[in-house]
């Protein structure tokens, strides 16, 4: 097995930087999961660490566990009240229309037989809020750092569609899907911080994976 890089560690909390390829959760159809590390990652503590927040599979970079019942429901409690700040940096499959702005369209699950389930805007979905900057552009490609305010199932890249015109570089279900060079959807949970009340706030940041940097992703 992979080890996992550390980004953050106290008594309560760990942030790894999560491979992209790695679930989560267990895979009905198998594969490596987060499962799979976590006795190595109890630290000489005697539980496991447990995910607070999900990523997709393709989605690398900051993931926090908890380290204790308590903690963990504090997270839960900080996330449900909106006292997590996040950015994503992601690689569009194109140009955003301006530099900088707010996308605000709510989502709602869809499913069929055909495609099985994905998410839509929906005005009678879930409110969802989404800032965005270009950081780069990278030739026929952009990067760009996404502060999402709300954490909807797939919300950036229904946003990068839907809000940008343009979906993430090798998105499968909201893109084109395979593209050169990119043999997932590029979407890299960049930074994470989550205030404290009378304890230091857990801060941790994931360097760029290696295959944003063959796009030429921080050369800029």
């Amino acid at each position: 097995m992979a080890d996992i890089k550390i980004l953050y560690e106290d008594g309560e909390a760990l942030v790894i930087d999560k491979p992209s390829g790695m679930s989560v959760d267990r895979p009905r159809k198998g594969g490596i999961c987060l499962e799979d590390h976590l006795e190595r990652l109890k630290l000489g503590f005697q539980r496991p660490p447990v995910a607070v927040h999900r990523l997709d599979t393709d989605t690398s970079g900051c993931l926090l566990l908890a380290r204790n019942p308590k903690a963990l429901a504090r997270f839960n409690r900080a996330f449900e009240e909106r006292a997590v700040a996040k950015t994503y940096l992601a690689i569009l499959a194109g140009h955003p229309p301006g530099t900088s702005g707010t996308i605000e369209l709510a989502l709602a699950k869809i499913s069929s037989a055909e495609k099985g389930w994905r998410m839509i805007a929906a005005k009678k979905g879930k409110p969802a809020v989404s800032h965005w900057e270009l950081v780069e552009e990278l030739g026929p490609h952009s990067l760009i750092r996404f502060r999402p305010e709300t954490g909807r199932t797939h919300q950036l890249r229904v946003h990068a569609l839907k809000g940008l015109g343009t979906p993430l570089l090798g998105d499968p279900v909201y893109g084109a899907g395979n593209a050169p060079g990119a043999k997932r959807t590029m979407l890299h949970a960049e930074s994470l911080v989550v205030t404290r009340a009378g304890k230091t706030p857990i801060e941790a940041q994931a360097p760029l994976p290696a295959d944003f940097l063959a796009f030429g992703a921080g050369h800029g």
